[in-house]
């Protein structure tokens, strides 16, 4: 099939991938219409063409956290990444590394950080959630930093799994799962040989090295089930803070009033998110929540921003809101489930090429350029009224 976008990824995976994986990804929560307007809202966001400015010098770089990116773009944190493509999170890490960006890493991963970091030159960036088993979230950061991992991303918009109807009906879970999904895996040969048969073992693999024991795909929904922490408030991250010396993002504000805490905390930065659509759907898309969030905190706080950005056009919209970087996750899982390392590097080429149609037609020559002047007047008003 001809690639040229991040949704002919989508298709590849689709055709690639046993139903139990693609929804998996592929899905949100509920009705999923937040979802829907992630990638809707987002489309809509209308920019400035301007021409005839000296564009010859167009510099897609920027810095943030000290370290040097070759775009504003960073790979998010997808859990059971490597069910998607044999050692998934390995290949990815290298597609990013070399294209001069950061990768990710989920604590739900399947290969381990001992085993990601060795295969990259950058410093990778660890994700991790508040667990009740708190001895495991030492263990597990004591081993990111030994590691030498730069930037903790902490997620904090999973106290509770989210309502996924698609892995009930997918196999992922719901009755009779482990069949069901070895079943449909014999329908899908490439993923089977390539990922099933040779890309093992399949658990995970950060739990697993704690456990002293593996934690496969069939006790994954449980696991986390019974160890996200409801009870998670702002003083169970102090501790997190005082013992990670490196950057440390908080992952999940929707809410300007969050945002704020996230600078009163000491955070580094935030990553405003709704998990993808995955979390409490009917919440707003992250391009309708960003402009009050950089608004309240732009200049006190590093912001970051997921959920529906597709193409590298995506990413300047989300810079000109008030975004200081984006992450993207999906994309790039789409990506990876297709072609492997290769997917994922293209994907991030055509994210820059993208991104410098966009800058060219903005007129914006750097990074520091792309701001709310980018933005229509309609725009601008609609930003505004959402302050």
């Amino acid at each position: 099939m001809i690639i040229s976008s991040a949704s002919d990824y989508r298709e590849g995976a689709r055709r690639r991938l046993p139903p139990f994986l693609f929804h998996y990804i592929d899905g949100g929560a509920y009705s999923e219409k937040t979802l829907e307007r992630n990638v809707s809202d987002l489309a809509d966001i209308a920019l400035r063409q301007r021409v005839l400015k000296d564009m010859s010098s167009l510099d897609t770089s920027m810095e943030l956290f000290g370290e040097k990116f070759s775009m504003p773009v960073a790979l998010s944190p997808v859990g059971l990444t490597g069910m998607y493509a044999k050692r998934g999170e390995v290949q990815a890490a290298r597609a990013a590394d070399k294209h001069g960006i950061p990768f990710t890493l989920s604590t739900v991963s399947v290969c381990p950080i001992e085993e990601v970091v060795p295969a990259i030159n950058r410093p990778m960036w660890f994700q991790l959630y508040v667990l009740k088993d708190r001895q495991f979230m030492t263990n597990v950061l004591e081993r990111a930093k030994a590691a030498g991992c730069s930037t903790l991303v902490f997620t904090v918009d999973m106290p509770v799994p989210g309502a996924r109807y698609r892995d009930n009906h997918s196999g992922m879970s719901g009755p009779n799962a482990a069949m069901r999904r070895y079943m449909q895996s014999v329908f899908y040969p490439h993923w089977a040989f390539n990922v099933g048969l040779f890309g093992r073992p399949h658990d995970l693999g950060n739990i697993s090295k704690y456990m002293g024991k593996a934690i496969g795909l069939e006790d994954y929904i449980g696991y986390l089930g019974a160890n996200f922490d409801p009870s998670i408030s702002w003083k169970d991250l102090e501790w997190i803070r005082e013992f990670w010396d490196g950057p440390m993002v908080i992952k999940g504000i929707l809410d300007p009033e969050d945002a704020k805490d996230a600078v009163r905390f000491g955070a580094d930065g935030i990553v405003v998110s709704n998990h993808g659509g995955r979390q409490l759907d009917g919440v707003l898309s992250s391009a309708k929540a960003l402009p009050a969030i950089a608004d309240a905190v732009k200049g006190d706080i590093k912001i970051l921003v997921d959920s529906g950005i597709r193409n590298g056009l995506d990413v300047v919209r989300m810079l000109a809101m008030g975004a200081d970087c984006t992450m993207i996750g999906r994309a790039f899982v789409y990506a990876l489930a297709t072609h492997g390392e290769a997917g994922v590097a293209n994907l991030l080429n055509l994210f820059e090429k993208e991104m410098r149609v966009a800058m060219t037609l903005t007129s914006c020559a750097k990074i520091s350029d792309i701001t709310a002047d980018c933005l229509v007047k309609a725009e601008n008003e609609l930003a505004k009224m959402s302050k």
